[in-house]
Formats: structure tokens, C-alpha cells, sequence
């Protein structure tokens, strides 16, 4: 049985985190194989959106920590920073440096580094049932996977540190309330909504989408100056894409864009 299924259907990549029996929990050879499909979906020119989602009752419970370091093993100094910047980080990255559009379709709980991965997407559709969770604080842990930095972003300093101190599940509707969540749907319609939100993204002009996503994530570390800089050049590049000149086109002809992600 894969741990990540991977299908593709009408130019869009759906990975499925699949070890219901774990809620999800992801495992070195998981991670990695997440980060291999990210990256080839990012440089796959037939693929222009991505779906993340998991089977059984959870999105993602996490890192799985059965197979790592016992409390009993000798530990050299940097072992652990060397395992959260090659494991956990590199996931989250692949994420965020992903070139398509990334939505996260959260069917269940989320917490730890689950929580992590479905907040890097760039869109976020929630189960009524789906629960995020900080829960590092529960095990005597500092948040790694990119959360010091992705929950200021999403919700400022205050809130975040609320999440990360108490480390208290936070409902579907909760998360929708802070902009953590761009959707709260009934379970049964998560599939289909995650489907028809990727479908539209997949027959957009991929290659505009990307520079803007990478103008957004960019901007919450820079200056303005920094910014405007980046925007006028991303333009620059973006207006010699046939998307970009079909869009112009069709505006002038009064139709509907046929965009082909190039």
C-alpha cells in the first residue's frame, strides 16, 4: 500500500497522505516522497494545480516519532537542527516554493507538523470536522515545521502565541474565524469542493499565478521598496507568457480567455 497516493486528472495532482491507521502521521520516507511529487508538479508543465488531502479520520497527526531518536540514544550536538532543517522545513518549503497553486482539502485533525503542511498552502478548505492543533507545547516542544513563522503571517503575533502556548484544538469554524481557513464545508462535500476550486486554478493562467504567489509570500518579509520592485518585475516577465497576451487579446474581443499555462 503507497503512503501517498498520487493521481492526476484534468491537469490537476492530487497527493493523498494514505496510513489511515496513523491519522496521517508522516514518516521520513513519506516526507520525502511528498517533497519528490511537489517538486515535480512544480516543473511539470501538464500540471497546473495541486490538492493535498489525507484518508481516514485525519489530515495529518503530525511527524511520526516512532521510527526517531530514543530518549535512551546518545545525541551529538546539531543532530536535531540538522533532522528539523532537512525533514520537517524542506517539506514546508516544497510547499510554499511550489510553482502551482496548493490547496490543502483538510478532512480531520491537524496538529504538529500536519497542521504546518495544510497552513503552507496557498488555499485552505476545512471538513466541518477538521481540528487544527499546536501541539508541541503538549510535549515539552518548541513548534518547528515552519509555525513560528506561518501563524504571525496568517494571524499575528498575539494569536499565534495563544495556539502555540496553550496548545488548544481549534474547530473548523474557529479557524475559518481567524483566516486560517478559507472555507468550512460538510464533510461530504470537501472532495467535490476542493475539485471544483482546483479545476478553475487549472485552467487559469498558471504561470501568473505563480509569480503572484511568489509576490505575496515575498512581500511579508520585505520592505516596500523591495516589493514594488519584484511586482514591476514579475510583471516584465509575466507579459511574455502566451497567457498573458491571450488575456489581453481577449479582452479587446470581448470573449472568454483560453489560457493553456504557458
Amino acid at each position: 500500500m503507497s503512503e501517498v497516493v498520487h493521481t492526476v486528472s484534468d491537469q490537476v495532482a492530487y497527493l493523498t497522505l494514505n496510513r489511515p491507521e496513523a491519522m496521517n502521521a508522516i514518516t521520513p520516507a513519506q516526507r520525502d516522497c511528498l517533497i519528490g511529487l511537489l517538486t515535480e508538479a512544480s516543473a511539470d508543465p501538464s500540471v497546473r494545480a495541486v490538492v493535498l488531502t489525507g484518508t481516514g479520520r485525519g489530515f495529518c497527526a503530525g511527524a511520526d516519532l516512532r521510527g526517531g531518536a530514543t530518549a535512551n540514544g546518545e545525541r551529538v550536538a546539531g543532530d536535531v537542527a540538522r533532522t528539523i532543517r532537512l525533514g520537517a522545513q524542506r517539506l514546508i518549503a516544497a510547499v510554499l516554493d511550489c510553482e502551482k497553486p496548493v490547496i490543502a482539502a483538510v478532512n480531520g485533525t491537524a496538529a504538529g507538523l500536519g497542521a504546518h503542511l495544510a497552513l503552507a498552502c496557498d488555499l485552505v478548505l476545512a471538513a466541518e470536522s477538521a481540528r487544527f492543533i499546536e501541539v508541541f507545547v503538549r510535549r515539552g516542544l518548541v513548534p518547528d515545521g515552519g509555525g513560528a513563522y506561518l501563524l504571525p503571517r496568517l494571524i499575528g503575533p498575539q494569536r499565534a502565541k495563544e495556539l502555540m502556548f496553550f496548545g488548544d484544538a481549534l474547530t473548523a469554524m474557529d479557524a475559518e474565524r481567524l483566516g486560517l481557513v478559507n472555507r468550512v464545508v460538510p464533510e461530504g462535500e470537501l472532495e467535490k469542493t476542493a475539485r471544483e476550486w482546483a479545476q478553475r486554478l487549472a485552467t487559469g493562467p498558471t504561470r501568473a499565478l505563480a509569480l503572484t504567489k511568489q509576490l505575496v509570500n515575498a512581500s511579508l518579509d520585505g520592505d516596500r521598496t523591495t516589493a514594488f520592485a519584484a511586482e514591476a518585475a514579475a510583471q516584465e516577465i509575466n507579459m511574455t507568457t502566451e497567457d498573458a497576451q491571450e488575456g489581453v487579446a481577449s479582452f479587446v474581443q470581448r470573449r472568454s480567455p483560453e489560457y493553456r499555462g504557458r
